[in-house]
């Protein structure tokens, strides 16, 4: 059982850090999240996606040519955001952070399982078919990716949830 521990520095020391599964359930049931990769210069990269919460890992795509994909040639670790408290305030919400290794999935069945897991949460916007080692976009959404797009992974090292009346609960895995 993942279990989370406040960080007394910065919010309430006694509160009660939230369980783990309605966390999980705030990654899974969000809509949009952001990533943020390196670039090789060392400079930070972020940009808003789509992706699938399942199994413990979160799973996003990239294009061979976009810089997210660029970036994770030459360092695969990542941070994944979603969450409220910036647009609804401090004291509304929680925001989410996942840290962790991006790893490339080319599994065929693994991929198809993802596949059926964004149709089932995106619905036609973003529907995906596995070709090769590969998603490609049988959707009109308008930003398909030519030639197909390479799948992610992001099991969590670590996840820091910040908001409501708790201020900074961390998660070890």
């Amino acid at each position: 059982m993942t279990t989370g521990k406040i960080d007394p520095r910065y919010g309430n020391a006694s509160a009660t850090a939230p369980a783990w599964e309605a966390i999980e359930r705030l990654v899974t049931e969000a809509q949009l999240y952001w990533i943020i990769t390196v670039r090789t210069d060392g400079r930070p990269h972020a940009v808003p996606l789509v992706g699938v919460w399942q199994d413990g890992a979160f799973a996003f795509c990239t294009g061979a040519e976009e810089q997210k994909q660029r970036n994770l040639d030459a360092n695969p670790h990542v941070a994944v955001t979603t969450g409220s408290t910036g647009a609804n305030g401090w004291d509304s919400g929680k925001d989410v952070v996942v840290e962790g290794t991006a790893v490339r999935v080319t599994d065929a069945e693994a991929l198809q399982r993802l596949a059926a897991a964004w149709f089932a949460k995106y619905g036609e916007d973003w529907k995906f078919e596995v070709r090769g080692q590969e998603f490609v976009e049988v959707s009109s959404s308008g930003g398909s990716t030519e030639g197909g797009a390479l799948v992610y992974q992001v099991t969590p090292d670590k996840v820091i949830v910040f908001g409501d009346e708790h201020g900074q609960t961390r998660y070890r895995f």
